[in-house]
């Protein structure tokens, strides 16, 4: 009888320890939530999906990339002729998100639209059109299954300060811990500075450009570019800047315009800008019918513009300088137009546009950037191909953006030196990004980020026990244990004294 008391004491003891070791230490379960932010922009409309734990650290998410998707057709702003086809042509991308996100969380799902600047133009040029647009892209939404938190046009200056937020929180600048995860891309952390600082960030899109960064001094100039943030519970004060109509696409058809006006009534223009030997005609009223161009409109004799390119970058780069007022600085140092511009602080990320372009051409080196005169001789070498030689080595390009290349090359110097004053010396502190991890750099990343403030943390799944109690627990069945086994012990080998005393 004793045997058996003592083998099941024992099997009790063992099954115990067992048990509260596994029931303990089993993967905790993982409270993800899922929101949706669809990139309208100029040209094209993107579709991200981010997850972040339930469970936030200092009150801010911590937000993933996990699904991207290209929206066909133009940009929601394409759509002013024909608004109730803007909402519509969401729906494919809106599918693969209800594939991505489990099905019972889809209507917990927040999903926010964020118009930029072909919106921001178009409700410039016709406000019942884009209200039509963003109605019909609203209908589009509210159907999915998700939970529908808006769809608006952005202001400049949160698109140029939700990028500086994605380049920093990517860059591991908020919160060093999440990043040492991602063992992949630790060798661009190393190439910028210490991660206590910041980084600027440049955003170009097809309509407007943004500068944001964090400036050194304190000045109380120009206010109204000064935003203020608080991350993983820091505060950080932003200077931000958006340029509507110096977007590249923008940038172009000013220059166009321009150029049109300074030509002698004649409906062939050379332009330094496109390849020797291309061909492009362009009517005149499309030319002038956005509020980027409108005020250079004049009356011509000829309905369409027949353009000739001469792949002339020097005169290409001139041409391109004079969209860029320097004569007038109300303050004590400004970018072009007029507009106050901080001194330079920093790291920055250029991202869109700026990357596109510039990977296009090669100039995108993550080791060790390019200096400005090797991009610059560079981009003149790309222009100074002819055409057919272009369109040849580069045939799978659509011919539109391909053609486009050698101005958009240009015009990203100008941007960077005339606009913003980069040189020589700084210039190898811009860093062209297009991903960084698994995540895009862009605005969208960002205001997923910023909104996960309103969004109430949850507790994290804890485990069954506490630390305390499971130790406890852990103790007292091993010294059970140990006691069964100290007892079969001593009643099998007992001292011989102890024997005959027995008997």
């Amino acid at each position: 009888k004793i045997l058996l008391i003592l083998g099941f004491l024992s099997t009790l003891a063992v099954i115990a320890l067992i048990a509260v070791a596994v029931t303990q230490n089993k993967p905790l379960p993982r409270n993800i939530k899922y929101g949706i932010v669809l990139d309208a922009g100029s040209s094209h409309t993107n579709l991200y999906v981010y997850e972040w734990p339930a469970e936030k650290e200092n009150d801010t998410g911590v937000v993933q990339q996990v699904e991207v998707c290209k929206v066909e057709g133009p940009g929601i702003s394409g759509y002013s002729h024909a608004t109730e086809k803007a909402g519509p042509s969401l729906a494919q991308c809106l599918r693969q998100a209800e594939e991505v996100i489990p099905s019972k969380q889809h209507q917990e799902t927040p999903v926010y639209l964020g118009a930029t600047a072909g919106m921001r133009l178009l409700s410039l040029e016709n406000k019942s059109a884009a209200d039509k647009v963003l109605s019909s892209v609203e209908k589009t939404l509210r159907s999915a299954p998700f939970n529908f938190q808006g769809a608006r046009i952005i202001s400049g200056q949160e698109e140029g300060a939700y990028g500086w937020i994605t380049i920093n929180y990517l860059l591991g600048s908020f919160k060093q811990v999440l990043y040492q995860r991602q063992s992949g891309w630790t060798k661009l952390l190393h190439s910028l500075k210490s991660i206590s600082e910041t980084s600027g960030a440049l955003d170009l899109g097809g309509a407007s450009t943004q500068i944001t960064f964090v400036p050194n001094e304190h000045s109380s100039e120009s206010p109204e570019n000064l935003l203020y943030f608080r991350l993983y519970g820091k505060d950080y004060r932003v200077y931000t800047h958006s340029f509507l109509c110096y977007g590249k696409d923008q940038a172009l058809q000013q220059k166009l315009a321009r150029d049109l006006q300074a030509s002698t009534s004649n409906s062939s223009l050379l332009d330094s800008c496109f390849h020797q030997g291309y061909q492009r005609t362009i009517n005149i009223s499309d030319l002038f019918k956005n509020p980027c161009t409108s005020a250079k409109k004049k009356q011509f004799p000829f309905s369409q513009l027949y353009i000739q390119g001469e792949g002339d970058y020097q005169k290409c780069r001139r041409n391109i300088q004079k969209l860029f007022n320097k004569t007038n600085c109300p303050y004590s140092s400004c970018s072009f137009n007029g507009i106050y511009l901080p001194p330079l602080q920093g790291d920055f990320g250029a991202f869109s546009a700026f990357y596109f372009v510039m990977n296009f051409l090669n100039l995108t080196s993550e080791q060790s950037p390019i200096a400005l005169d090797k991009v610059a001789s560079a981009i003149e070498s790309f222009c100074a191909r002819p055409w057919h030689e272009v369109k040849t080595a580069y045939h799978q390009i659509k011919e539109k953006y391909l053609s486009e290349y050698c101005f958009s090359g240009a015009y990203i110097l100008s941007l960077l030196e005339n606009g913003y004053e980069f040189t020589e010396k700084n210039w190898q502190r811009i860093h062209f990004l297009g991903k960084i991890g698994s995540s895009d750099a862009g605005w969208t990343l960002g205001y997923m980020l910023n909104l996960t403030n309103m969004i109430p943390a949850e507790e994290p799944a804890v485990p069954p026990l506490s630390y305390g109690s499971y130790v406890g627990l852990m103790v007292l069945c091993s010294l059970v244990l140990a006691s069964v086994l100290l007892f079969a012990w001593l009643l099998f080998h007992k001292p011989k004294c102890l024997q005959k005393g027995i008997v």
